[in-house]
């Protein structure tokens, strides 16, 4: 979706993906793959749809669109030559996301152990507890009581750039809580020593416009939520979480008269200071800020020795401070150590679905550092290779792909449609095809695409990931962007239509101009469902 803060910090582009126009169209052939033709369909397509590609913001835009019936290789609409790059945005979550449920598996579970490096005598233990990361996402934060994985439409990872960010409910720490219960368990009730990360899982990619990490406690992430107070009486009304030490909240945030511009930022430093700052105007209701937590691993120390102390188990540790790896054996070997905890997450369709539904960037990214780990490497860009093997024996044409992140917002980035309508009629013939569908956004009712069209026939019935990338044009004081929306359109129960809708190049003045894009896009792939339906 879109990832602000690491365009502020470089001249690319920015991934909003909210949406994806963009359809392709193909013919079935032996060998499991597509032959698609370069030239259009005849008929044309509904008038609607041609008066919204004709509109204002278009002007000088290019559209791409396929959309094929999978069973028959029938091109239902064609438009552009479908071999033609296009800038995907989050689309191209849609081949990260696929490669590494192949590589790993959509069962497949992380497990984040806990070693217990010393003596232990009665109940104290004379030694170091090391908790290795393994990349898992969320570490319960998000985890529901029936082992699903929550979300909202507009997730909080998106809360500095985008209007309606909501929290999920769901406690940030609680994966570190379980394992503080069960070292508790354990035996051990005093620890002589000390509490030590291992993050060599992996090495964080700069590379990548959201760069993961080993370790991820509520994605690395200081929440605030801001409600505002009576103008010149109670000020704002401030919260955070996950509230952790040396962290500590100083509000500076004044209440405006409604209308005016909410100019709230959060800005974390190293000594632990989260700084709310700027006006919140009287109307604004309540809203979401997020700061970045700026050393992942001695954050989760600190967490994991305050979940010590709540569980009863003593820490003689100073409690904050940078992680002590000189503690950690240098051949990464754990050998003959007995393992104390363990927390083992979500089924990894749960993430991927995580992914999917809210446009998760750092955890499209993650996959290729995963897929890399299990190829022997800590360079995340040893999961590519995998990546290009699983694509070559799906017959996924991969010359049709330029990637250089998991997420869809490096500049190299681009897809045509042929290769997107490709990878999505794979997975229809795949037994997990029906999981793989519900994991997309579902129109007028969750992910991003929740708010479009909620009252509209086709409500419920388009399954698409949505992909947008925007670049301020400096000049003219407006906004340039790529929007995309990929997957199916059901055409009766059981039957599914697979389409790629892309719009590259066109020009909005300001976020409201950026949502009456995403709607466009919505309605043509309605009007595309409604028009398969019959």
């Amino acid at each position: 979706m879109y990832y602000t803060p690491w365009f502020k910090r470089r001249s690319f582009q920015v991934v909003l993906s909210l949406l994806g126009l963009l359809l392709v169209f193909f013919t079935f052939m032996a060998a499991g793959s597509f032959q698609v033709s370069n030239e259009p369909t005849q008929g044309g397509l509904d008038p609607r749809i041609v008066k919204i590609m004709n509109g204002p913001p278009y002007r000088h835009a290019e559209w791409g669109l396929l959309e094929v019936d999978p069973s028959t290789g029938r091109i239902i609409h064609s438009l552009t030559p479908t071999e033609r790059f296009f800038e995907p945005g989050s689309t191209a979550k849609i081949i990260t996301v696929s490669a590494t449920l192949d590589d790993l598996g959509f069962d497949h579970h992380l497990t984040t152990p806990v070693y217990a490096l010393g003596h232990k005598k009665h109940n104290r233990f004379d030694g170091n507890l090391v908790l290795v990361a393994k990349g898992d996402l969320t570490m319960g934060g998000r985890t529901r009581p029936d082992g699903t994985v929550d979300y909202t439409s507009v997730d909080h990872t998106y809360a500095n750039n985008v209007p309606g960010a909501a929290l999920t409910p769901e406690d940030p720490l609680a994966g570190l809580n379980q394992i503080a219960q069960q070292i508790h368990a354990s035996g051990i009730t005093q620890l002589n020593g000390d509490v030590v990360i291992d993050d060599r899982l992996f090495q964080p990619d700069p590379n990548f416009p959201a760069v993961p990490d080993p370790m991820i406690i509520n994605d690395n992430l200081i929440d605030v939520v801001l409600t505002p107070g009576h103008i010149g009486g109670a000020p704002a009304s401030v919260t955070w979480r996950p509230q952790v030490a040396p962290y500590h909240l100083i509000d500076q945030v004044t209440t405006v008269a409604a209308g005016q511009p909410n100019t709230v930022e959060v800005q974390t430093f190293p000594d632990g200071r989260v700084l709310v700052t700027g006006n919140l105007p009287a109307d604004a209701g309540q809203i979401v800020r997020v700061g970045a937590i700026l050393d992942p691993a001695a954050f989760a120390r600190t967490a994991l020795i305050e979940a010590l102390e709540r569980t009863g188990v003593s820490v003689s540790a100073t409690p904050t401070g940078p992680d002590p790896t000189d503690k950690l054996p240098s051949n990464g070997s754990y050998s003959g150590n007995p393992q104390v905890a363990a927390y083992v997450s979500p089924p990894l369709h749960e993430y991927a679905k995580l992914i999917l539904k809210v446009s998760h960037n750092m955890g499209a990214n993650l996959n290729v550092c995963l897929m890399a780990v299990k190829a022997g490497s800590t360079n995340c860009d040893a999961g590519f290779p995998v990546m290009a093997a699983f694509l070559d024996r799906v017959h996924v044409d991969r010359d049709q792909i330029a990637l250089a992140d998991g997420q869809g917002g490096n500049p190299v980035d681009r897809l045509t449609p042929k290769v997107v309508v490709e990878m999505l009629h794979y997975w229809l013939g795949q037994p997990e095809a029906t999981a793989f569908r519900l994991m997309l956004p579902i129109l007028g009712v969750d992910g991003s695409l929740a708010t479009f069209c909620t009252h509209c026939p086709a409500k419920g019935k388009v399954f698409a990931k949505t992909g947008t990338v925007g670049l301020p044009d400096t000049l003219n004081n407006r906004l340039t962007l790529g929007w995309a929306l990929a997957g199916y359109l059901e055409v009766k129960p059981g039957r599914y239509y697979a389409y790629d809708l892309v719009v590259n190049g066109s020009v909005v003045q300001d976020f409201n101009g950026v949502l009456g894009v995403a709607n466009d896009a919505a309605n043509i792939s309605a009007i595309l469902q409604e028009e398969a339906a019959g």
